[in-house]
């Protein structure tokens, strides 16, 4: 399962947050972007619990995360 995660962050904080995502398992790609979202992360899944776990249990419990938003891809 492939799912896009574009994430709000506090300012000043961007560079550690990409850096700390890059390291999470599940995470295949993360850019810092100019404008909204702040962070856009390309995750990959076995499975939507996986999925939840990562988005739920770690990016959103990370300093400087203020949201997120997921997409799962379909095609």
């Amino acid at each position: 399962m492939r799912a896009y995660v574009l994430i709000s962050a506090q300012a000043g904080k961007v560079r550690d947050l990409v850096a700390a995502i890059a390291r999470l398992e599940g995470v295949r790609h993360v850019d810092a972007c100019w404008g909204v979202p702040d962070i856009f992360v390309e995750a990959q899944s076995p499975d939507e619990r996986a999925l939840n776990e990562l988005v739920m249990d770690h990016i959103q419990t990370l300093e400087g995360v203020e949201r997120t938003e997921t997409h799962i891809a379909v095609g």
